[in-house]
């Protein structure tokens, strides 16, 4: 699919958001932002399980022509054959139940992962030729929703995402902060020097918000632009919580992620919306930590 492009230069208010997916890390922030100004249907596992035979019927019910549907729903990080089948069966009850539905915006969050790994920073057009179970996972989805749709269809690919939500306690800032706010040591695979891009979910649903309220065509990647180490990241972890934990570096047990280098080109989110950009990675970190301290929270594991 070509770059993001917006159908309109005004924003244009929708009849209905329906987001499937609502409990979930991205989907609560989307649902959050996007509820505070506009008409949302917010849809979790309880309302529609996506792996129910009933799921397309059940769905279907609930969508009405004119709607626009963001889809955030996910078994993730997907690690298995087991997971990705479940996943395209996911997908696959949502296919059907627009299948009949006039729907004005469909919105689909995807993945980075989809993208082959590239000694240059990637863009919405480098080549996605995923080597993992989550790329493959999101690419096919893609492909599904595009062949099963034919009205406006935008991608949201994000890169690393860090809030003080996050539900996994990803390796990196997620992981980083909580283990700095108890003053325990920082575990760095190898020294920690792949070169990585972030971004806060708080952005990520900004990016979802604008190219629903822009009408949003094609494919945007939810990124910064700027890298930077888990090295690095670690070191300004400890500066903002002032731990008394260490940084270790420990073997690594495999090969190093992406060839240690996997950043992005934001052209591509810049021109779809020049008014908006990320804010620093040392402004997101502050932003977290206060959040997490604020909100005393602690890692959990569920499917929303």
């Amino acid at each position: 699919m070509p770059s993001l492009h917006c159908s309109t230069s005004l924003p244009s208010l929708p009849k209905r958001i329906v987001i499937m997916g609502a409990g979930g890390f991205v989907g609560s922030h989307c649902t959050q932002l996007l509820s505070a100004h506009h008409p949302v249907l917010p849809l979790t596992r309880q309302e529609v399980d996506l792996l129910s035979s009933s799921a397309s019927e059940k769905l279907g019910s609930l969508l009405n022509d004119g709607d626009t549907l963001l889809i955030t729903s996910a078994l993730a990080p997907c690690k298995s054959g087991a997971m990705l089948i479940d996943n395209l069966k996911m997908i696959q009850s949502v296919a059907q139940a627009i299948s009949d539905k006039k729907l004005a915006h469909l919105l689909y969050i995807s993945s980075d992962a989809v993208y082959k790994d590239s000694s240059s920073r990637i863009t919405e057009t480098s080549c996605a030729q995923p080597d993992s179970f989550h790329g493959v996972m999101h690419l096919a989805r893609e492909v599904m929703l595009r062949n099963s749709f034919s009205g406006p269809f935008a991608i949201i690919r994000p890169t690393l995402i860090y809030g003080a939500e996050d539900p996994h306690n990803g390796y990196g800032p997620n992981s980083f902060i909580r283990l700095a706010l108890q003053n325990k040591s920082i575990s760095l695979f190898g020294k920690g020097e792949e070169l990585r891009d972030h971004i806060a979910v708080e952005e990520v649903a900004e990016i979802v918000r604008r190219t629903i309220l822009l009408r949003g065509e094609g494919v945007v990647n939810a990124v910064s632009g700027n890298e930077i180490s888990f090295y690095q990241i670690a070191e300004l972890v400890q500066k903002l919580t002032s731990s008394a934990g260490a940084i270790l570096e420990t073997p690594r047990k495999g090969p190093m992620p992406h060839n240690g280098y996997r950043v992005f080109d934001p052209q591509g989110r810049r021109e779809a919306f020049p008014d908006f950009e990320c804010r620093s990675i040392e402004s997101g970190l502050q932003s977290m930590i206060e959040k997490i301290k604020r909100l005393s929270l602690t890692p959990s594991n569920s499917r929303k």
